[in-house]
């Protein structure tokens, strides 16, 4: 045998000595539960995420941020029938509005009021009221559960600070504005005895959305808010 060939020989000997030693560390093997209970840990909790920000953010920023409903419905110029073009309103609102990347206008607002109307006849109650200091024609309205609508999202919309890249994808950034919601439902709505709303005074805190996307014209012959504190008297 020549010598060029037992160096061959040697060399892959050697290969196959030092992968065989060496196998063992080349890799790492994971059961299949802990890479579940891994991807489980790194999945989205919008109830922990919430939970983080509702009382030390969500509440804060509205209540310190948010402008007098009448300000905003009188600075508004609808016509006749309650319409106002898609330019007119985004021009009248600028000073009051967040603008969404969807061209939908969020306002933070508070408001002083009656309480006139109060419809359960579906989950998606609401209660409708008079505000003080506006006598225009833009009907107030004010959900009271037990349900808010799945794509309402101007709670999470309005605050300002909650942002698509804070997310890992469309999906999580929609779990937190339902969960948001939940929250409302779940602190505000469920505690109001709604068969006694009718007549009472209401201070409110919340959010709306008018949305423009597409539109020309805006109907605005009603508003409904999304409210995290109402305060009611006699």
């Amino acid at each position: 045998m020549k010598k060029s060939q037992l160096i061959t020989l040697a060399t892959i000997f050697l290969v196959v000595v030092v992968f065989y030693f060496l196998w063992p560390y080349a890799f790492t093997v994971v059961p299949i539960k802990q890479v579940e209970e891994q991807k489980l840990s790194e999945a989205f909790n919008p109830v922990s995420y919430v939970d983080s920000i509702w009382q030390s953010k969500v509440i804060p920023t509205i209540m310190e941020k948010a402008i007098d409903l009448s300000t905003v419905l009188k600075a508004i110029p609808i016509n006749a029938k309650g319409m106002i073009s898609k330019s007119d309103l985004t021009q009248t609102t600028k000073p009051y509005a967040l603008s969404t990347v969807g061209e939908a206008l969020v306002f933070k607002v508070k408001a002083k009021g009656k309480i006139e109307e109060v419809d359960t006849s579906s989950s998606l109650g609401n209660m409708t009221i008079k505000v003080d200091g506006y006598d225009g024609p833009i009907k107030v309205n004010v959900f009271i559960g037990p349900r808010i609508p799945s794509d309402e999202t101007s709670l999470r919309d309005g605050v300002g600070f909650i942002s698509f890249g804070d997310f890992k994808e469309q999906t999580e950034y929609g779990k937190a504005a339902r969960e948001l919601n939940n929250r409302v439902t779940g602190q505000v709505l469920e505690p109001l005895d709604k068969t006694k709303l009718k007549g009472k005074i209401v201070i409110i805190y919340g959010t709306f959305t008018l949305r423009t996307f597409n539109l020309t014209e805006i109907d605005m012959n009603k508003i409904t808010i999304v409210p995290v504190k109402i305060d009611l008297s006699e």
